[in-house]
């Protein structure tokens, strides 16, 4: 090499720079050097340490196995090596693609003759360079080239983080663009939700006046009919349109907002349809981050449907507390009227009465009947009475009612049947049903005074399923209306008109039961009162009541056991047991002047001790249902308890409802106050 080359490696070593950056050191350029002679290696690589890292290849082919290792700044060569030459494997390096363009520069001891030269450049070869090898010389051409091998991979390194800068902006760009298209769809979703509430949000400045929002969202249309350009061009629209009775609070409540009070308030507004709405109108003030004030945020909630329903729960609370007391006074009340009628009953059996007299007994016994039918009445409205439900035919019903009001409607007012073809029987009490539709007829007939036609119609219809606020299960029903062309009903009675009570007509013309009673009927056969009325133009009432089952024969023999009974009844004797004086005198006088023996107590215990006494003594037990210390029906067990097959007849004053007792032992009742006929039909059914 001579003696330019460096006298030791370690004083090459101290003079190199030191490398303290770990990436530094691992992104040093490399040189190979392939040479058979050890000592020309060594040489080469302590000249080039300072320069780069230095890999060393004694033959061709280590030098193809190190090139498979890694990549190479430059490759410097020796031309004659035993086996492979220099020749071959540039060619060979050449040839492969990974290497074909890392720089060979052809180390040579001789043949410095062209034609060598071109050898080598056409094998691929970029430079010469002589032996003995110049340290300076090779540092600097293998220099040019560390440079341009470092510069090469800067350059990619930077397009490689630029591309990743690239590429990470494009995936940014991407997941803002979702994220857009995501808050995109929730707000559209959002705007969809609020409008198909009825709700309406607005922002609102603080001194409006008038009420203008500034923004609204929601479906301002179809909450109120209006457009909210409608508003924009008649600014007090909103407070012209508040109810009457609702404006002056509601107006009060929004002055105090200038204050920077809230507002929580309700009230009716009326809608483009001229129905009022009720609405809960809430709003809150927005501050800045310094506390002042900016702005109104509010919600405008459409509540019609939530005081429907608390309207609907307060009316049924109502009607049930009036159900409880007429249940409560039903049996004092009937016990009364028992012995009232009953007393009657003996004055004109037993005494002989002038015309005179035998006029004040009637006009008394009318009077107490008259009591007795209230009392049924209210008892139908609290659906606490006894019926007896039966398949009905509307065109038999029709014929008899139609009979019942030949002299009482009046020769101004027409009455008209129509009944559909086919028409299903109905299953209802019919004593009732009948009563329900006189009644009607009746309240139509005095809607029109100057006279008109009370037209009653009757269909089949079917519910499929249950619809809104309606109590109808899914079932087929016959629909009975009634409808007059007179007055009709203000919208806001319309609720009123089924209460107990309640009545349109003069002080002296009406109870206010008869609608009531329908209601009542009605609601306790598994059917459902509808009243549509306009002032001026008329009212409908419909009956909905269940479609009787398809029994023909059933309803024949029905129809055939309302009739009267007939025949003698053989004389009994006859344990009475109830609490009440006058009822248990007048009803054992009754018994008596029938023909029967009665022994009479007031009290079970003291019944039950005369029947162990002696129970062939007797052939009928009579008894009150509610007693002191033993009720009627426990009275009954008792006995039977004794003797099975015991017959015995229940008396009493309590509605149905409250004498559950009586159907587990297997009794006949009969309602106070019963007339002689009814207590003789009960004396034949005896079990």
């Amino acid at each position: 090499m001579g003696s330019k080359l460096p006298p030791t490696r370690d004083a090459t070593i101290a003079e190199a720079p030191l490398v303290k950056d770990p990436e530094a050191i691992e992104d040093r350029a490399k040189v190979l050097v392939v040479d058979d002679d050890e000592r020309n290696l060594l040489a080469i690589r302590t000249v080039l340490e300072d320069v780069a890292d230095v890999v060393v290849a004694n033959s061709g082919e280590e030098a193809l196995r190190q090139l498979l290792r890694g990549e190479f700044a430059v490759i410097l060569l020796d031309v004659y090596m035993p086996g492979i030459d220099g020749y071959e494997t540039a060619q060979i390096i050449r040839s492969r693609e990974q290497t074909k363009r890392v720089p060979i520069v052809f180390l040579s001891a001789v043949n410095k003759e062209s034609q060598h030269l071109l050898r080598g450049y056409s094998m691929g070869a970029v430079d010469y360079v002589f032996k003995p090898v110049d340290p300076v010389v090779l540092q600097s051409k293998v220099a040019v080239f560390v440079d341009l091998f470092t510069m090469t991979k800067e350059i990619q390194r930077k397009a490689r983080a630029e591309q990743a800068l690239l590429d990470a902006n494009l995936r940014a760009n991407a997941e803002r663009l979702r994220i857009e298209q995501e808050l995109r769809l929730a707000e559209q979703r959002q705007a969809a939700i609020i409008q198909s509430l009825p709700i309406i949000l607005y922002l609102e400045e603080i001194d409006a006046n008038p009420r203008i929002p500034k923004f609204v969202s929601g479906n301002f249309a179809a909450l109120t009919g209006f457009a909210f350009e409608d508003i924009r061009k008649s600014p007090t629209l909103w407070v012209d349109r508040l109810h009457a009775e609702d404006r002056p609070r509601v107006v009060e409540a929004m002055a105090g907002r200038s204050a920077g009070q809230s507002l929580s308030i309700e009230y009716r507004w009326q809608c483009a349809d001229g129905q009022y709405k009720h609405f809960l109108d809430q709003a809150v003030l927005l501050r800045d981050a310094f506390g002042n004030p900016l702005e109104f945020a509010g919600t405008l909630l459409d509540v019609t449907d939530r005081k429907d329903l608390e309207s609907q729960l307060t009316q049924a609370r109502k009607m049930d507390a009036i159900g409880q007391l007429t249940g409560g006074i039903a049996h004092d009340f009937n016990n009364l009227l028992a012995a009232v009628l009953g007393g009657l009953g003996m004055i004109e059996r037993r005494v002989s009465l002038d015309d005179d007299q035998a006029r004040i007994v009637g006009m008394t016994r009318h009077a107490a009947e008259q009591g007795a039918e209230l009392v049924k009445h209210l008892l139908a409205f609290a659906r606490r009475q006894k019926l007896e439900p039966a398949s009905i035919r509307i065109p038999r019903l029709a014929q008899s009612v139609t009979n019942l009001l030949a002299h009482t409607l009046g020769g101004m007012v027409e009455l008209e049947w129509k009944l559909s073809d086919h028409l299903s029987p109905v299953y209802a009490d019919a004593a009732q049903l009948e009563l329900a539709l006189m009644n009607l007829i009746i309240n139509a007939r005095d809607a029109m005074p100057d006279g008109g036609v009370v037209t009653v119609t009757a269909e089949d219809r079917e519910i499929v399923e249950q619809v809104g606020r309606t109590g109808l299960a899914p079932g087929h029903y016959v629909v009975i209306g009634v409808r007059d062309t007179g007055c009709g009903i203000a919208p806001e009675m319309i609720e009123q008109v089924l209460e107990p009570f309640f009545t349109t007509k003069p002080v002296g013309k009406g109870t206010g039961l008869g609608l009531s009673m329908v209601y009542g009927f009605v609601q306790q056969s598994g059917g459902e009162v509808r009243v549509d009325s306009e002032l001026g133009r008329g009212t409908c009432v419909e009956i909905w009541l269940p479609r009787a089952p398809d029994t023909d024969a059933q309803a024949e023999a029905e129809a055939e056991a309302g009739e009267a009974l007939n025949g003698t009844t053989v004389a009994m004797r006859i344990l009475l047991v109830d609490d009440h004086d006058g009822v248990r005198a007048t009803t054992a006088a009754l018994l008596e002047d029938l023909g029967h023996e009665v022994s009479h107590v007031t009290e079970g215990a003291h019944a039950l001790d005369l029947f162990r006494r002696d129970p062939a003594a007797f052939d009928l037990l009579i008894t009150d249902y509610a007693m002191p210390r033993m009720s009627g029906a426990e009275l009954v067990r008792q006995i039977r308890g004794e003797r099975a097959d015991f017959p015995a007849l229940i008396i009493t004053g309590y509605a149905v409802a409250d004498m559950g007792a009586s159907e587990d032992i297997d009794v006949r009742v009969l309602d106070k106050p019963f007339t002689p006929e009814q207590l003789k039909a009960a004396l034949r059914e005896r079990r």
